[in-house]
């Protein structure tokens, strides 16, 4: 058995809207295990940064979490079977209960930190490289000026900033984007989290540095043993640094497994959809394929499956009940009623079928 470091159990995350309800995270469970690479994915609006950012106390002050539990293991996931409360109490932290900035202050940053998607808006342009990193090593190590500073440069080099000593004086907007991407994970990584959660961090790069970052993040990961939870829309960055990919829709998880289940042996048809739409799977002369219509309303309560009036192989049970998950293997499983026993069978699109005849995952994508 896995060890378990985060397990997000039934989370429901509502928001107030000029008097209205959005309902964003809709009852999700998800199990992340220790030093392993997992992608989510889906639409811009699926509800990907929104559970994110409730692993570090980001929500916005409209949002709020109306039930669910985000239990965060310290040590062995084995001692939240325990019938032992006190050896529960001491090995988990229940996320959905830190209210205030105190009681998140042991978290954020020292267990659990994120990259933010732009390190133009996030660094602060009134200081330098040096300033910004010597302040977050200060805060969670407590050492001694010239030691501080050290331990800088030497994360600075991990991160592989050439002229460490130069760079620690200059400030962002005298950098490339991929160093101040780099600045960013950089800081992030400063205070020796166990988990790292990277929201769509190489959004703004062109390929190439692109794929620097995506290595680096690969070497630190390593070199630090980090969780890394990565957010990202683009299925090619989904194949260079995933284990585990699970796939979002209207603020819920449709399917899930590892890298080589999602991309070769896909079973929801959203992700169907969403392979298809590859421009690598299409041939010259013919349009690039897209998913119809959009995604529902999160305003108003979702009757079946949410992706029904979408799916063109959509059932009639699916206008009427959610769907429950489908054990698939041991490593895959996916929310859609294609895969009861007794649903009419349906194969996959065709197009997705090029992805086996493309090489490895990632070459395909």
């Amino acid at each position: 058995m896995r060890d378990i470091i985060l397990s997000i159990q039934n989370l429901n995350v509502k928001f107030s809207l000029r008097g209205k309800t959005l309902h964003a995270i809709r009852d999700v469970s998800l199990d992340v295990y220790r030093a392993e690479s997992l992608a989510i994915v889906g639409e811009s609006g699926s509800g990907k940064s929104v559970l994110n950012k409730n692993l570090v106390g980001l929500l916005d002050p409209n949002g709020r979490i109306d039930s669910g539990d985000i239990l965060y293991y310290k040590k062995a996931s084995s001692a939240s079977r325990t019938t032992d409360e006190s050896v529960r109490a001491e090995s988990c932290v229940n996320l959905a209960r830190l209210k205030k900035e105190k009681d998140w202050l042991p978290i954020r940053g020292r267990e659990i930190c994120m990259i933010p998607q732009d390190p133009m808006t996030s660094l602060n342009p009134l200081k330098t490289i040096g300033a910004q990193l010597y302040e977050t090593v200060k805060l969670h190590h407590g050492m001694n000026a010239r030691q501080t500073k050290e331990a800088c440069l030497s994360i600075l080099n991990d991160v592989r900033i050439d002229l460490p000593e130069k760079r620690y004086y200059q400030y962002p907007h005298e950098l490339s984007g991929g160093m101040r991407q780099r600045i960013a994970i950089a800081i992030a990584i400063a205070c020796r989290p166990r988990i790292l959660i990277c929201d769509e961090p190489t959004t703004a790069l062109d390929v190439t540095i692109q794929a620097q970052v995506l290595t680096l993040l690969k070497e630190i990961k390593d070199k630090y043993h980090l969780t890394i939870l990565f957010i990202t829309h683009d299925l090619g960055v989904v194949a260079n640094i995933a284990e585990r990919v699970a796939v979002m829709y209207a603020g819920d998880i449709v399917e899930i497994g590892t890298v080589d289940d999602i991309f070769y042996t896909p079973a929801h048809p959203y992700t169907w959809a969403l392979l298809s739409s590859l421009p690598q799977l299409c041939s010259r002369g013919e349009p690039l394929l897209a998913i119809k219509g959009t995604p529902p309303s999160l305003f108003k309560e979702i009757q079946g499956d949410p992706f029904a009036l979408r799916n063109p192989n959509a059932l009639n049970i699916d206008h009427m009940f959610m769907p429950p998950y489908y054990k698939i293997s041991d490593t895959h499983q996916a929310r859609s009623w294609l895969l009861d026993p007794r649903a009419p069978k349906v194969s996959m699109p065709a197009v997705i079928d090029k992805i086996k005849h493309l090489g490895g995952t990632a070459d395909a994508v």
